[in-house]
Order: C-alpha cells, then structure tokens, then sequence
C-alpha cells in the first residue's frame, strides 16, 4: 500500500515539473505584435432632418369686441370740470407767449402811446418770479373826454419740498378819469375841477398744499391788503382787508366735509379823522358726496354783515351722464356783493366820491337751474335761470344839476330773473367761437322807480381764426340793451325822480397779430368799427372808430 503511494505521487510531480523546464527553454527577445487585415470602412449614417411646419392658430372669435367712447378734448378741453363754474371768457388777441419776457407798444389815433411788459425769472421748477406793467394814454374828440391807466407789480411763486406752496404778490395802480359828461356844454370848468384819480396799492398773499396730508387734508389760506385813495378835498382812504380759510377733509373717494372761514374788512377814513366800518364774517361748512354721476354740496353760511346775522344757504347738485357730455344742474345759494369805493369805482369811474354815503353790502339768495354739455367733438354749451333776491344792491343814480357825476344809491329789496346762455365751437388751436347772452329782469323794487345804471341784456361774441402759421385774426362783438337813468328834473321840481330808458349799444372790434421773425410781432386792433357813439353812462358818449397798433418784441 505504501508502494502505490509513492509510485502514484511521483506520476503526478514529474509532468509538472517537465512543463516548468519548457517553459523556461522560450526565446524572450522577441517583441510580440498583431497583423490585423480587414477591408471594412466605418462611416456614419446621415441622420434625417426634423422640418417644423407649425400652422398658426385658429382665430378666436369668441373674445369680445371692445369699442371705447372718449370725449374729445381737441385740445382746448371742451368738457368743464364740474367745480367750476364756466363763464365767457373773451379770446385772447394775440397767439399764446412762447418766450418768458415781452414788450408790446404801439400807438393809435387815441390811444397816445401804449406800453405793455412782462419778464419772468426763477427756475421754473420751484421758483417762479413775474415782474410786469402797463401803461396807456387816450384822448378823445369832446373837451376833456380823455383818460390814463398806470399798473406795475410783481408776483412770486415758491414750492417747498414737502409739497406745499407759497404765492404772493404786490402791485400799484393809478386811473386819472375827467368828468366830460356835463350838460349843457357851456358849462366851463378847470381841469383840476374835473379830474378824478383813484390810486390803489394792493398786496396778498396764499399758502397750500399741493398734496393732500396723511389724513386728506387740503387748506389754502388766503390774506389780501388793499389801499385806496382818490384826489379829492378832504382827502379820503380806505383799507380793505380780506382773510380766507378753506379747508378740506376726505373720507374716501366719495364724501368730504368742506370749511370755511371769512373775514372781510373795510376801514373808510376821512382826512377829518371820522372812519366808518364794513365788516364781513361768513363760516362755510358743507358736506360734499361725489360719485362718477352725482355731486352734492350741502351746506350752510352762517354771516355777520355789520354784527347782523344772516343765515344763508349752500346747496349745489350737479347729475351727469356717463360720458360727461350732459350734465344737469341745480342749486339755492347765497352770497354778498361787498360795498365799498375800491369795487364801486371799478364799476363806475365817474362816481361822485365827495359825497359817498355809508356803505353797505348786497345780500344775494339765489335759486337756479340748468344743463351744460358737449354735442360731438367741437361745440359746447351752458344754460342757466336763476332767481334772485337782492337786499340792500347798488344803484348808479345821475345827479340832477348838470349830470356829470353818479350817485350811488341802495335798493333794500329787489327781485332779479336772469336767464344766462353760453356757446362755444372749438377746432384745435386753429378755430374758437364763443357766444354768452344774459338776460335780466329787475322787479320788486321798494325806493326806487328802475333799477339805474343796472344792464337788462348783455351780449358778447368773440372769435380767433388762425389763418397761416404765423397770422391770427380775432374779432369781437359787444351789444347789450340801455340802463335807466333818472330824467333831468324841472326847475319847479327839482326833487322829481322819473325813469327813462338808455339806447342800446352795439360795437364791433377786429384784431390781427402777424410774427414776421422770430422774436417780433406785428399786431393791430380796431375797435368800434361802425363808429357807433353809444352811451353806457348817461351823457358819457364812448370813443369812436379808434385804431391801434404796434410791435411786440418777446425773448
């Protein structure tokens, strides 16, 4: 058994062991390489291109059409702001200013010489500064039948950072008037026994906000401070003094409740030394609602004319269609006409101001109605009839010796049906036409017989055609109907008081301005063409055809 291990163990090492031997015997000097022979060519396949043919989309006729109804504006804003309450405005006569300062004088066969200026300053973003004047002559045909006008002053204009905004601003006027309008003709005077001079110096003053505060506040106080004197022995001033305090508080978009505070002051002093006064007082409060439609102002006025009470209405309603071109509408107010010489001068330059009486304020209550509106994209249009209630209104009396001066007189109650239309045909910057009639019937009057000096028809048609780029033609109608006057009385009777009507008037005026370089103008005017010598004082016939033209340098 050992035997066939050993020989079975010996069987199995030596081929292995020959194997190894073999091995070793191999020629490793040779380098090892591979012959590889092939006719095969790799080439990429082309690949096919994707060509995109996207069709478009079907149209989507479901989706609503949209058509939008916009007033046109044409520029000049046909539509009126329903805060506002529109008035004729004549036409300027002259293109709109392009630079910041001008002159402008000229002559004609009354008017010796004419002179107007205006120059601006500041930055034009936060300060604004205007200096201006004007000055002109004029002499007519009938012994002292001339008259001069002298007005200078400045204004200022200032924004803060914080939205808010100063104005002011001072000025001084002279108006040298002669009474011409004496009967009978023979009459002699001296030129210091005619002259009539008022001088006036004037300041004010405002302050607001551009922006509503945090709690939707608006305020715009207001102070103005006049000084007006006259030419006459004693010598006479008087001191009008005028503060305003409106505020404003929103609740939202819709509702508001409105504030305000007046006080109107006049001091009339003799060189003597008496003074009388005519003090003003009015509280304003009024709760506003404005919706797209609708505008309400309700609100009442408590006043105080000379420490009497007055309760005075407030009450404003405007209805308005969607697409503003129609609106209605209505309202019961009151107001005052303020007495005193500065506005009854204004009114009347041949008032008798020696012999001025107290002075009193007319108060106004009113009731009224009417629609305004657009019809399509050029013509506009007002209309109103009120009815109003005057106490205490002004009268111009003539005086019954030789007429030439007027003597203010006081109605206590009067009643007034005005019926007021206006038009107005607008085509961009190139056309305008604008017409405004008012008609007025006086009734109810207590002391006097007419109302004197009081208008019944007023009449007012103005047009500006741009003809070429650089010429513009305006024109001017002016008519209205003849005030009554107190009759000359007879010498047995001279306290005798009998009405008689004026004639009407009619006057008619054309203007032309042509640029001939960039910074010069030539203008004309022609006033009352038809040579009408009308009357709106008695006995104090106007000018005739009159001419007047120049140049106007702008820069």
């Amino acid at each position: 058994m050992r035997i066939y291990t050993v020989v079975k163990c010996l069987l199995t090492t030596v081929p292995v062991l020959a194997t190894g031997l073999v091995s070793f015997a191999q020629d490793t000097t040779k380098k090892k390489t591979i012959d590889i022979t092939s006719s095969f060519k790799p080439v990429l396949k082309e690949g096919s291109k994707i060509n995109f043919n996207a069709a478009p989309p079907v149209a989507d006729t479901s989706r609503p059409r949209l058509n939008y109804n916009i007033p046109s504006q044409n520029l000049l804003f046909s539509y009126v702001p329903t805060e506002l309450k529109p008035v004729a405005v004549p036409v300027d006569t002259g293109e709109a200013w392009k630079y910041s300062n001008y002159i402008k004088v000229g002559v004609g066969n009354v008017h010796l010489p004419y002179v107007k200026a205006g120059f601006s300053f500041g930055d034009g973003k936060n300060t604004f500064y205007n200096v201006y004047g004007e000055h002109y002559s004029s002499k007519g045909d009938l012994p002292f039948q001339k008259n001069s006008m002298t007005s200078v002053g400045g204004a200022i204009t200032y924004k803060t950072q914080n939205n808010h905004e100063w104005n002011g601003g001072l000025g001084f006027k002279s108006d040298d008037y002669f009474f011409y309008g004496y009967q009978p003709s023979s009459l002699v005077f001296t030129k210091d026994q005619l002259r009539q001079r008022f001088q006036t110096i004037d300041a004010k003053v405002n302050f607001r906000n551009t922006v509503p505060s945090e709690f939707g506040l608006t305020y715009n106080p207001s102070l103005k401070v006049s000084v007006f004197r006259d030419n006459h022995s004693p010598t006479r001033s008087e001191a009008n003094t005028v503060v305003n305090v409106p505020i404003t508080k929103s609740f939202g978009e819709t509702f508001g409740f409105r504030l305000g505070v007046t006080a109107d002051l006049t001091n009339h002093r003799r060189e003597s030394g008496n003074s009388t006064q005519n003090n003003l007082f009015l509280v304003s409060p009024a709760v506003t609602a404005k919706t797209p439609n609708l505008y309400i102002n309700a609100g009442i006025t408590p006043s105080w004319d000379q420490a009497q009470f007055h309760m005075l209405p407030n009450v404003t309603a405007e209805l308005t269609t969607d697409d503003q071109r129609f609106t209605f509408m209505a309202g019961w107010i009151g107001y005052y006409n303020k007495g005193n010489c500065q506005n009854f001068a204004a009114i009347n330059p041949w008032i008798n101001m020696v012999d001025t009486i107290g002075m009193k304020n007319d108060r106004v209550v009113e009731f009224y109605g009417g629609i305004k509106g657009s019809l399509g994209d050029h013509f506009t249009y007002l209309g109103k009839v009120g009815v109003q209630s005057h106490n205490n209104m002004v009268l111009f009396v003539n005086d019954a010796l030789d007429g030439k001066t007027f003597q203010q007189t006081y109605e206590p109650s009067m009643n007034v049906l005005q019926i007021h239309g206006e038009v107005g045909y607008t085509v961009s910057e190139k056309f305008s036409a604008k017409g405004a009639v008012t008609f007025n019937n006086f009734t109810g009057l207590d002391a006097n017989p007419k109302a004197y000096g009081q208008l019944p028809r007023e009449l007012n048609l103005s047009l500006k055609y741009r003809l070429l780029k650089d010429l513009w033609l305006t024109s001017e109608l002016w008519s209205w109907d003849g005030a009554y006057y107190r009759q000359k009385p007879p010498l047995s009777n001279p306290l005798q008081n009998i009405a008689e009507k004026g004639d009407a008037a009619f006057d008619l005026n054309f203007g032309a301005e042509f640029k001939i370089t960039k910074n010069f103008n030539l203008w004309l005017q022609l006033n009352n063409i038809f040579n009408n010598k009308y009357e709106r004082w008695n006995q104090y016939e106007v000018f005739g055809f009159n001419i007047l033209g120049g140049i106007t340098y702008s820069f």
